[in-house]
């Protein structure tokens, strides 16, 4: 038995590349390394050293020669032996480049990656390593399917299983190194990537043939096999699929082929256990036979690509690697695009084809796969298949059971019914149909609008789910208080819950509000309530119990202003949690309103009311904004315009529905408690048009009546004298500075009503 090598020995092999049967038996280079590696602990229990390992490997910019540089100095209490160090005239320079490794952080590495229940025969660094997955076992053909990847500088080692029904992958970092998110996990360090990418810029691939490979014709087993799958002998032989006898197996032998010349070649046992020919080219499957192709079919696997022959197909090829887990987060440059580098080896034969049909795996993995594939080819041009059932229960999975359960005549079917492949924010109307469908059928219910609980205003305005409102008025008109009255009479109506960004209002103090309207009686005994009962506990109790199911509050726990982007965040949650079904923000100049410098209000504005309305429409959820009018300049009492809000005529240009309120404050005009429901826009002649309606408003419990006849008299014939009035002095104006008529937007136009704001 030959003697076991020093601890020095195999650093000096391992340092000058010897090859002598000491090496070869620690397994070459990288085996002596490691040999060298676990002697240390018992070196430096037997002698209480200090050691530093520093190990650098072939690469880009780096020395061709593996070198290791040990330093080993004795313990304080022993006499100092000095520095010995082993290493060529390029080791220091070969440490600097690599001095952030170290043999703490590579032994951390590895006793994690151990944990985790990876434990290869062999450590190898900065080179992705395969072996099997200890969560799937490689399936049932296991295969080894588990990369593993240990960065040089000891940062990171990263693991990816690529079985797309397992998909394992995570990363780790030893103690005292920032954590790394989890997409950049895997990502080799700068050095690394340029070697990788120099590497794949002058890879030399292998030149096989078919004499080389040993490969001869089909066997009749393996021909009856391909015959109970639906394929044809003339099909085979079109396609060259060949055998290979290997280790007392027979395996298929699916040819890769470019101009006729094998660049690659693929093997599959009838158990389906896959296996490639290394250092080979990547491409499709039948690449010669898209060759100046228009139309290009794209399968998973080899087999389908003989189903589609079968069908008539013949511009067809199949992808050399199967499908992903998942779709991946985003597209990697050419060169780190490993995973599907064989799209650009291919794409002089892709770049002339015009339409691309998908025609992918059913499973989650297929569908992943296509989405890579329309991602780097273009979704524009891309179509993909629908797969037919192949019983009252199961769909088909692929192109080859179509052909075996359905025939070669449902196969073309699913090509010739391919369907355009989905672009975000491109559709067609048909998209939409079982939309248009039931609102013409009426199935929700809303079609027509939500009452507002007051005959006089339905007339003039109905809530619609995912809408937006914009309501304006002067001061002290009452704008939250009937918005407020008008959310109870719609959870008495339906039932629906709202969520309340309410800045000018007091929690207590809405709470009131809201209770008094509910329960119809006053909060307390005070002077405001007159000799009016006071709610009872019991009544306030179930109060309480009404307002935390209806309503939900956005508020700021702090003295900062909230931003829209705040607000609407904050709103999506309430209504995936909690469903709620309308949003008030009042007011709109209780906002953040930081803009950049370059941007105007108007923009700024309409910016605001895009993502509010984007909002209402994705969630449904109708929309009520307070927006304030500017300061008015000679005001006579009437009501404002929807263009005297302050910041923009976004808001009424953007809105669905504008609604000035405003109430009398002359008691030689008219009644005091009368308030007038301006509707100065509705986009929706469905649910409504441009009018007046007048509520009474009951000071005791904050509700809002129908006013009667002899007092929407009263109230309508002060509005037209302070209207005229107006009128007469904006003309006058008009004459005295040579100016025009103010001009009428197109927005003022609403289903061939125009708006004339507060003109009657």
């Amino acid at each position: 038995m030959a003697p076991r090598p020093s601890l020095h020995s195999l650093l000096l092999m391992a340092a000058n590349g010897s090859s002598s049967a000491a090496a070869a038996a620690a397994g070459g280079d990288s085996g002596l390394f490691l040999a060298a590696r676990r002697r240390l602990p018992a070196a430096a229990a037997a002698g209480g050293h200090r050691i530093r390992l520093l190990h650098s490997f072939p690469g880009a910019r780096v020395p061709r020669r593996a070198e290791v540089a040990c330093c080993v100095q004795s313990a304080p209490d022993e006499r100092p032996a000095g520095p010995v160090t082993v290493r060529s005239r390029n080791a220091v320079h070969s440490a600097n480049n690599y001095r952030a490794a170290s043999e703490g952080r590579l032994g951390q590495l590895v006793q994690m990656l151990k944990n985790e229940g990876i434990n290869p025969k062999q450590w190898k660094l900065g080179h992705f390593q395969r072996m099997m997955c200890p969560k799937c076992n490689g399936g049932s053909t296991e295969e080894l399917s588990l990369s593993v990847y240990i960065r040089m500088d000891g940062m990171n080692a990263s693991w990816n299983c690529f079985r797309s029904k397992c998909g394992w992958r995570g990363s780790i970092q030893p103690d005292g190194v920032p954590k790394v998110p989890q997409a950049k996990a895997g990502i080799e360090s700068e050095m690394d990537q340029e070697v990788e990418s120099d590497k794949a810029a002058n890879k030399v691939y292998r030149k096989i043939s078919e004499e080389g490979l040993n490969l001869e014709p089909l066997c009749d087993e393996l021909v009856a096999y391909f015959s109970q799958r639906q394929i044809s002998a003339e099909t085979l032989r079109r396609n060259k699929v060949m055998q290979r006898k290997w280790k007392n197996k027979i395996s298929i032998a699916f040819t890769y082929r470019r101009d006729g010349v094998v660049v690659g070649c693929k093997y599959r046992e009838v158990d389906k256990k896959f296996s490639q020919e290394a250092n080979t080219e990547k491409i499709f499957y039948g690449l010669d036979d898209i060759k100046r192709a228009q139309d290009i079919i794209i399968v998973e696997g080899e087999i389908d690509k003989l189903s589609m022959d079968e069908a008539g197909y013949r511009n067809c090829v199949s992808v050399p690697d199967g499908a992903p887990p998942k779709v991946s987060s985003k597209i990697p440059d050419r060169d780190q695009d490993k995973k599907y580098q064989y799209l650009w080896n291919c794409k002089d034969y892709l770049d002339s084809a015009s339409r691309i049909i998908l025609a992918t795996d059913a499973d989650p993995p297929g569908q992943a796969l296509a989405e890579e594939l329309a991602r780097r080819l273009g979704k524009e041009r891309c179509w993909r298949v629908k797969w037919p059932k192949k019983n009252e229960t199961d769909t088909c999975k692929d192109a080859n059971e179509v052909l075996f359960y359905l025939g070669p005549q449902a196969l073309r079917k699913v090509i010739e019914d391919a369907e355009l492949y989905p672009i975000r924010g491109l559709f067609a109307f048909k998209d939409f149909f079982p939309e248009i469908d039931d609102y013409y059928l009426g199935i929700r219910g809303d079609e027509l609008g939500i009452s507002t609980g007051w005959k006089s205003v339905d007339d003039l305005y109905k809530v619609v789910p995912g809408e937006l409102t914009v309501v304006t008025g002067v001061p002290n008109s009452g704008k939250s208080e009937w918005i407020d009255a008008l959310l109870c009479n719609i959870n008495k109506e339906c039932g629906w819950k709202f969520v309340l960004c309410s800045m000018e209002n007091k929690v207590r103090e809405h709470a009131r509000k809201l209770l008094e309207k509910r329960i119809e009686k006053p909060f307390f005994d005070a002077r405001y309530g007159g000799c009016a009962e006071r709610m009872t506990p019991d009544e306030f109790e179930a109060g309480k119990q009404w307002l935390n199911e209806t309503f939900h509050l956005i508020r700021c726990e702090d003295d900062s202003l909230p931003s829209i982007n705040w607000v609407l965040d904050l709103a999506k949650a309430a209504v995936l949690r909690h469903g709620v079904r309308g949003l008030v923000i009042d007011p709109y100049n209780e906002l953040d309103h930081q803009r950049p410098s370059n941007q105007t209000e108007t923009e700024y504005v309409s910016q605001i009311l895009t993502k509010i309305k984007r909002f209402a429409q994705h969630h449904s959820c109708h929309v009520w904004f307070v927006a304030h009018p500017r300061q008015l300049h000679n005001w006579n009492g009437g009501p404002p315009n929807m263009y005297d809000i302050s910041g923009s005529a976004h808001f009424i240009n953007k809105c669905d529905n504008g609604i000035v309120i405003h109430r009398n404050r002359d008691k030689n005009a008219g009644p005091l408690d009368v308030v007038q429901v301006c509707v100065r826009k509705v986009r929706n002649k469905v649910i409504g048009q441009i009018g007046d309606a007048f509520l009474t408003y009951d000071r005791v419990t904050g509700q809002f009546q129908d006013a009667g006849k002899a007092t929407i008299a009263a109230a309508t014939a002060s509005t037209v004298r302070k209207q005229k009035n107006s009128y007469v002095k904006s003309t006058k104006d008009n004459v005295a500075n040579e100016m025009p008529f103010p001009h009428v937007e197109a927005d003022d136009w609403v289903d061939g009503q125009e708006s004339q704001d507060c003109l009657f």
